[in-house]
């Protein structure tokens, strides 16, 4: 009994240390926070009694002054300068103490802060270095599809591209409107889980005519070739930005780095790679979308950090 409550308590103690842990940051910043705002104020409770021992101290040099002028003959200028400086020093003590706690408390908030951001920039360190590594096996992965079945059947697997039969209407030469059955690729890739994105009926930029979809994304393409020449960089938000996909935290680090000669990761361009798809098929109402495929180089923040 008494080494089943043991383990218990252990547990509790694991749990609660690893909690503490995984809170640690916010639980410094919250803290060191706080530890400002009440060292403020009892700064400002400080500064109020501070002129009492500014007054009390000018009285105590006015009678020493007094008793320089009606004993100037016993009163040495040397006995004056050691008890004025008695006062200066006594006065400048109790301010000290006035300020002490606020001080004090003001250095523990400050240490507390540079703490949780120390923390925080070793997990961020960690999550990149972790990311690289999975970045890498899957890139290597799929260079070895690539190399074995080509760059399309990786594409199709990837994104679950396949072939599907869909009835659309069409209009012929004489124009009436027919029914035919044609052959269109479809995707089950939901567009949450990658970077890429699918530019169909559901993006504000979109419209059902396959001419203006083609031309609009060209151009955005090579808007944003141009940027990442002149900036240097292109985060994968920022062409999310201008296709009218919402952002994401990913795409606040990832995207494109242009550096000619040390940039051996990327391809120095923005490339959509847009595969044109079937992404509504409701009866005989066909709409067609397009997976947009981008080539990121990676986590540009890292890149940057090492250059």
């Amino acid at each position: 009994m008494k080494l089943e409550v043991g383990n218990k308590l252990k547990t509790v103690f694991a749990k609660t240390k690893l909690g503490f842990k995984k809170h640690s940051a916010e639980i410094l910043i919250a803290g060191g926070v706080t530890g400002v705002v009440v060292s403020a104020v009892l700064a400002c409770v400080a500064t109020t009694k501070v002129g009492k021992h500014v007054n009390d101290a000018k009285e105590k040099i006015k009678v020493i002054h007094k008793k320089k002028e009606s004993d100037s003959e016993n009163y040495t200028k040397k006995e004056l300068g050691r008890e004025l400086t008695c006062v200066y020093l006594k006065t400048g003590a109790k301010i000290i103490g006035l300020y002490a706690p606020a001080i004090i408390l003001g250095g523990l908030s400050l240490t507390s802060i540079i703490a949780s951001n120390n923390i925080l920039k070793k997990r961020a360190a960690a999550l990149a270095a972790a990311y690289a590594t999975v970045d890498k096996s899957f890139n290597d992965y799929r260079n070895r599809v690539i190399e074995r079945f080509g760059s399309e059947v990786d594409k199709e697997l990837r994104y679950d591209i396949h072939k599907d039969k869909v009835t659309e209407t069409v209009t012929d030469e004489n124009g009436k409107d027919k029914k035919v059955k044609k052959d269109v690729l479809k995707t089950g890739y939901d567009g949450v889980s990658d970077f890429a994105r699918i530019f169909d009926g559901k993006n504000p930029n979109f419209m059902l005519d396959d001419d203006y979809n083609t031309f609009f994304l060209s151009q955005i393409q090579r808007y944003m070739n141009d940027k990442l020449i002149v900036q240097g960089y292109l985060y994968l938000n920022e062409v999310y930005r201008e296709l009218g996909f919402e952002e994401t935290k990913a795409g606040q680090v990832v995207g494109w780095i242009y550096d000619k000669e040390n940039n051996k990761r990327g391809d120095n361009y923005v490339d959509f790679r847009a595969t044109k798809l079937c992404t509504k098929d409701e009866g005989e109402e066909v709409e067609y979308g397009y997976l947009l495929d981008f080539n990121v180089d990676g986590d540009i923040l890292t890149y940057a950090h090492k250059e």
